[in-house]
């Protein structure tokens, strides 16, 4: 099944509608990056503006349309279900990532000379602004940033999220409000600003120790923040903030103003002024607003690095929170093994029970992404998603990936795991074995302190490469405490810029999840999520290591055992070992069978 009809009979429409703006507005091209005025992964509905237009449901992509051209931008994560999803669309496919421009080169390149590109400064971030303004100057082409089309075209455009705020409170928080404002006040005279203009909705939501529910997955609420000597602006609907959580944030020195009124404050900020920004995650269309003689002072915020280091109080309620999740997955798994070859079970009864596992866990919020259960070919999309229109029955012999995870009140979770159903085939083993193989030899790994992020991607894909293996995502994410499940700094990718910023730290989470992907046959990834931690100081100073925090069998059936070695096998045998200790006391009948099971010695 799937709905490609529904997508050729309103993109084009849509597609057309933009275009007759753009000829009124004399706009050569139209830039429509995944992007909201915090430069968010996932998008509130009212700025999901380039799926709107191009039917294509993937997180991350960039469409560019002119009078005869209309183009998506997606990198190897999509390609399938890109091609997929724009069959009939008018819309053309661009590959990222294989010797082609990007989107903004492609505009410096194509855009006649004397033309404008308009985009909505607004989701643009100050850096590519920036580059692209100075790259289309060269050619007399004009970079238009006042630039809203969806405002007239898109007329059923959802309203902004209206959720309430409120407190992440004791036990599960380990610094008060208070105190991470004098933090960063502290880390703000380090770089002689005088005050931090705050845009990305995590950076804001743990530094105020406040969650919300405007976004899907992540517990974030739209705001921004203006943080200075003595006191600090937070730009949110005040509906959202209940009068006993506005009063603590009065009695915190947090004053409350309107969303909007951002703009009007900017304008305020006097002459003069030291302010710090992130330029890749503040907009263009949002510093605009300050007034001239405001100094900018240029850098990551100093929130991105506590937030990323968490403490041993942190680190101790993720821990007991990998438990409640490790049980749910047990008793998930144990359901699907007694259910297979019984009852017809597709990719999204898979979400549907994983779902509701985790709901009857302590402290279980919501999940933490869309579950990605993809069996045999769908496997091979690393992003895909089952929808009630196109979504696989799980039979036969085979592989099933299962990529999930859940918020809860003490951490947020991402795991992967492969499931055998029926025999899977050797092929499918040896690349089931080979991304362990990647897992373990990060997960074993011991590198210096300082050591940069990207630089221990190789670790990984070592074992496949070998083989002349690779996988085109990322190796590595970090993760939040209770927060989005993607976080920087660190980011273990070797395609990503080794600076000072992704350097590791103790008490950074970060995911390890090798892949290998066959298009049209299966794909395989193997996840756990890490802690690093002081592995000690000795002639050559002092080194790092992780600490598995992920806890849910491996499903050896889909392994070749044979072709672990030795250390590979104590690895896996240790952790199975951990694995029955911690999660066999919360769990009984048919899970705990299941986990005594899986849990055997190789």
């Amino acid at each position: 099944m799937n709905n490609q009809s529904s997508v050729s009979s309103t993109v084009p429409q849509r597609l057309q509608q933009v275009r007759s703006v753009m000829l009124r507005e004399t706009i050569d091209a139209l830039l429509v990056p995944s992007a909201d005025p915090h430069l968010s992964e996932y998008l509130p509905g009212h700025w999901q503006t380039r799926q709107w237009l191009s039917g294509f449901h993937g997180s991350v992509g960039t469409l560019v349309v002119t009078a005869d051209f209309a183009g998506l931008w997606v990198d190897s994560r999509y390609w399938e279900q890109a091609a997929s999803e724009l069959g009939g669309s008018g819309i053309e496919l661009v590959k990222a990532g294989q010797d082609q421009p990007d989107a903004p080169q492609w505009l410096v390149d194509h855009v006649p000379q004397g033309g404008v590109v308009g985009v909505d400064g607004q989701v643009l971030a100050v850096t590519t602004a920036r580059w692209l303004t100075g790259q289309l100057r060269k050619r007399d082409i004009t970079l238009s940033t006042h630039v809203d089309l969806f405002a007239e075209v898109w007329s059923d455009r959802p309203a902004l999220p209206a959720a309430p705020v409120y407190e992440h409170a004791a036990p599960y928080v380990s610094l008060k409000r208070n105190q991470k404002l004098d933090a960063l006040r502290d880390g703000l005279r380090e770089t002689g600003s005088d005050a931090h203009l705050i845009a990305a909705l995590d950076d804001i939501a743990w530094l105020l120790n406040l969650r919300g529910s405007d976004i899907a997955y992540n517990p974030l609420f739209l705001a921004f923040l203006l943080v200075e000597e003595h006191r600090a602006t937070l730009f949110v609907d005040r509906r959202k903030i209940a009068d006993p959580l506005r009063r603590a944030l009065e009695g915190d020195g947090v004053e409350l103003r309107d969303y909007e009124a951002v703009s009007e404050v900017l304008g305020q900020v006097r002459q003069g002024v030291r302010l710090l920004i992130d330029p890749g995650r503040v907009t263009a269309g949002l510093i605009e607003h300050l007034a001239g003689g405001v100094v900018l002072v240029e850098g990551v915020s100093p929130v991105v690095l506590a937030k990323a280091c968490k403490s041993e109080q942190d680190l101790k309620h993720v821990r007991h929170v990998m438990e409640q999740d490790g049980a749910a997955l047990c008793e998930f798994f144990a359901w699907f093994e007694s259910h297979q070859g019984k009852d017809t079970i597709t990719e999204l009864t898979v979400d549907e029970q994983i779902t509701a596992a985790r709901a009857r866990r302590e402290g279980f919020v919501s999940p933490s992404f869309a579950t990605i259960a993809a069996f045999n070919s769908n496997g091979a999309m690393p992003h895909y998603r089952a929808t009630p229109q196109s979504h696989a029955v799980i039979e036969g012999d085979g592989l099933l990936l299962v990529d999930s995870g859940g918020q809860y009140l003490g951490g947020t979770t991402d795991i992967t795991r492969m499931v055998a159903v029926g025999t899977p085939g050797i092929e499918q083993r040896q690349d089931c074995t080979r991304v362990l193989k990647g897992m373990i030899a990060l997960s074993r790994a011991r590198f210096p302190k300082g050591i940069r992020s990207p630089m221990l991607d190789a670790i990984a894909r070592a074992p496949l490469w070998s083989e002349m293996v690779d996988y085109g995502h990322g190796t590595g994410h970090g993760v939040g405490y209770f927060l989005n499940v993607h976080e920087g700094p660190q980011s273990i990718a070797f395609r990503a810029s080794a600076t000072e910023q992704t350097v590791m730290h103790p008490g950074m989470i970060t995911s390890i999840e090798p892949g290998t992907y066959r298009p049209g046959r299966w794909g395989v990834r193997i996840e756990n999520l890490v802690a690093t931690r002081n592995a000690g100081t000795g002639d050559f100073g002092t080194f790092l290591d992780f600490e598995t925090l992920t806890l849910c069998p491996i499903d050896i059936r889909c392994l070749m055992i044979e072709m672990l070695d030795a250390r590979e096998k104590a690895w896996l045998n240790d952790y199975h070992r951990e694995v029955f200790q911690r999660l066999a006391p919360l769990l009984e009948r048919d899970a705990l069978v299941w986990l005594e099971r899986n849990t055997q010695q190789v």
